[in-house]
């Protein structure tokens, strides 16, 4: 016999049994998610190569003009490439996983004015995409490690709770976007400036310990109140070892400053997810 399940609809079931209805909605996530990420390689002839192509290329081109042409120095004792690659690998899983959280609901504005589920799930569905490619980079990153003899430390132990907390960082600052994206079509045209001015303002082709040197400046303190700078040179502390530069009381603002934001973030997107139908 085929089990049934009965749904009553009341006022304020949403709210009272949101996360009850989430759980109970994974199937949907996994629908989503294995969606999202045959769309984004469907009708390419390089599938998910290019999740190898475009951050080998972009290693390559950093490496000429900031290594070879303006004498940008990494770490000592540890491969300017390499360097490089740790940077962009990590930038390259934020940046794809935020702009894809950032579009979600307009990209699923089908389902929001057909049937009610708790939309947080399109957001999250989104994280599949960014985490996959990501996955693919840590793979190119290891055969050219293994090229350059260089081997990671104890700080691998540690490599987890970056990705985590690289994975927290994309939805505190991409639900943000995805609500104000519903609302105000220019964010669309707002969130790919964003990420390019965010790689050159964060350490991929260069080392932060470049800013130490810097002490004293007006721009010193900004720079480290851009939560991905200790992100990004924790990531690289964790593949690289002890030669890469990490300031870690950094680390403790950023902890603090994503939890906040993600929390304020999960709150606002609960509170206007209601209207999305009426703005889309």
């Amino acid at each position: 016999m085929a089990h049934s399940e009965e749904v009553i609809i009341e006022a304020g079931h949403g709210a009272k049994n949101y996360w009850r209805d989430l759980w109970k909605n994974r199937e949907l996530l996994l629908i989503l998610s294995r969606r999202d990420l045959s769309v984004r390689y469907k009708q390419t002839v390089v599938g998910a190569g290019w999740a190898v192509i475009r951050p080998f290329a972009t290693m390559l081109v950093m490496v000429f003009v900031f290594d070879k042409v303006a004498k940008f120095k990494g770490d000592e004792g540890i491969p300017y490439p390499l360097m490089v690659l740790a940077g962009i690998t990590i930038w390259n899983f934020f940046s794809t996983t935020f702009t894809q959280i950032s579009h979600s609901i307009l990209l699923n504005s089908n389902l929001v004015t057909k049937t009610y589920f708790p939309r947080l799930i399109m957001p999250l569905s989104s994280v599949v995409v960014g985490f996959v490619d990501f996955i693919i980079s840590i793979v190119l990153y290891v055969l050219i490690a293994i090229w350059y003899k260089h081997f990671p430390s104890w700080q691998l132990l540690l490599f987890p709770a970056f990705v985590l907390l690289t994975l927290a960082a994309s939805l505190a600052f991409g639900l943000f976007f995805a609500v104000m994206n519903v609302r105000f079509r220019d964010i669309a045209q707002l969130i790919p400036f964003i990420v390019q001015i965010g790689f050159y303002a964060c350490p991929i082709a260069y080392s932060s310990s470049m800013v130490e040197s810097n002490q004293g400046a007006w721009w010193y303190d900004l720079y480290y109140l851009n939560p991905m700078v200790s992100i990004i040179d924790g990531f690289k502390w964790c593949l690289l070892g002890d030669g890469a530069f990490f300031k870690v009381s950094s680390l403790y603002s950023t902890i603090g400053f994503t939890v906040a934001v993600l929390g304020i973030s999960i709150y606002y997107f609960r509170k206007e997810e209601n209207s999305f139908v009426d703005y889309i």
